[in-house]
């Protein structure tokens, strides 16, 4: 219903004195309309939202994602998703963005994947899951988690989470801190199945790499993390870098310094000879073929777990995706 379905009919006569009742009768007569166009307008403005996923749960985030990689173990089976469901993963992922949930469902639910609305019992945001429906094979293929409540304009990746440790954290962390973002995270440790199958920095065969070539695709800015052993060779609690791609090089300058500024001793791959460049990473690569802007951060065990190196590095990352934040608006 809306002001224009609403036909009155408006009757007086001359001939009628208006009492103080009468008077008070249509004061009240007016605010039920008022009342009741309002709440018609309500339910209007509601019906021009993107419809929400037909599950919907009261969460805490942050325990939902770290119960969920607390479990990944090293030899744990896994064998990658086929062209086909990967295909139909990220076919829904473009769906959820252009905001019809109703179709970004339909081809999740063959896959034994859903799709749910997440709201965060500590702050009140809103995100989207896409996360296997139950115990098995899909269930190690990974977890999207898109912002419910603007564009999605950032994405953090977290491709190794517990063998790089505490990178699921951190990747966390930056979801929960700032709006407008995304977490793409791998369900398999990186050790998992045989040959490598569960590397998804290094193969283009899995959910990971599908879901990230489809937001770089529109444009979505992403940060990859990953963590390193600190030895004498590595005298650094960052290495930065834009692995293949050669599109993110001022946020990547800004990153270091950001990162320096607070004490944090950083190796930038395009001005220095750094290990851990990551130019064999495939998301990169595919970054550079899509023209989109990705930023490959490998951290030391410190700058990645608990602390002020931590907190140092959290500041950091979080002033790039604001930045990201900001330029989409």
């Amino acid at each position: 219903m809306s002001p224009h379905h609403i036909h009155m009919k408006h009757t007086c006569t001359t001939d009628v004195a208006i009492t103080r009742q009468s008077h008070l009768t249509r004061i009240l007569v007016q605010i039920g309309l008022v009342l009741a166009l309002f709440g018609c307008q309500s339910a209007t403005d509601r019906s021009t939202d993107d419809s929400p996923p037909h599950a919907r749960e009261l969460v805490d985030v942050r325990s939902r994602i770290l119960a969920y990689t607390a479990g990944l173990e090293p030899d744990a089976p896994y064998a990658p998703p086929g062209d086909t469901q990967r295909e139909r993963v990220a076919a829904s992922v473009g769906h959820l963005l252009d905001g019809d949930t109703a179709q970004a469902e339909r081809l999740l639910a063959p896959l034994g994947l859903k799709l749910t609305r997440l709201t965060d019992t500590q702050s009140g945001r809103r995100y989207d899951e896409i996360a296997a429906a139950r115990p098995g094979r899909a269930d190690r293929w990974g977890r999207l988690y898109l912002t419910a409540d603007s564009d999605v304009r950032w994405n953090a990746q977290v491709p190794h989470p517990v063998s790089d440790q505490d990178t699921e954290r951190l990747g966390v962390r930056l979801l929960e801190d700032n709006p407008g973002g995304s977490l793409v995270l791998a369900g398999a440790h990186r050790e998992a199945g045989r040959d490598g199958a569960a590397d998804v920095a290094h193969r283009e065969d899995s959910l990971f790499h599908a879901i990230v070539v489809e937001l770089q695709k529109r444009d979505v800015p992403g940060v990859q993390l990953h963590g390193f052993a600190k030895d004498s060779e590595r005298p650094y609690e960052a290495v930065l870098s834009t692995g293949a791609a050669r599109s993110a090089l001022t946020e990547a300058a800004a990153l270091a310094d950001g990162m320096q500024a607070d004490g944090l001793r950083v190796c930038r791959a395009w001005s220095a000879r750094c290990p851990l460049e990551g130019t064999t990473n495939v998301q990169g690569k595919a970054a550079e073929r899509h023209h989109a802007r990705f930023l490959h951060v490998e951290l030391s065990p410190k700058a990645r777990g608990d602390g002020t190196d931590a907190d140092a590095t959290a500041r950091a990352l979080s002033g790039l995706v604001t930045t990201w934040n900001s330029a989409r608006r």
